[in-house]
């Protein structure tokens, strides 16, 4: 999977959206016109908008926290969701070290019927 940076979803929704009017671009994604604006600035939107963005870009969300594409069973998935209570507006090492925490956590949840070393299940 190809891996992108963070800091380069400004510049796709940007290149995107072309000539398209801020407003239209932002209904269609689903979104606030001032938050596709604060996008395409450089700044990182929260997690739920993140995913709309990425959906409308026709991105999986993975490339840009890591993720190497080990796409789990549906018995398997697992939903994780994050608000940034405290700072909305996070710089780009947080966010991905944010992610690259809820990926590893991920991993490391044992699968449903997978014997640990000490028993547990």
């Amino acid at each position: 999977m190809t891996r992108r940076a963070l800091s380069s979803l400004g510049k796709m929704v940007k290149e995107r959206r072309g000539d398209k009017k801020l407003r239209e671009t932002a209904k269609e994604i689903g979104i606030s016109p001032a938050t596709l604006m604060r996008i395409e600035g450089g700044r990182i939107p929260d997690v739920a908008t993140f995913g709309k963005v990425c959906h409308w870009l026709g991105v999986d969300p993975g490339e840009f926290l890591g993720f190497d594409g080990k796409t789990p069973n549906t018995s398997e998935c697992i939903s994780i969701s994050a608000h940034f209570k405290g700072d909305a507006t996070p710089n780009h090492e947080t966010a991905n070290a944010l992610g690259q925490m809820i990926l590893f956590a991920m991993r490391m949840q044992p699968h449903p019927g997978v014997t640990i070393d000490n028993g547990d299940v």
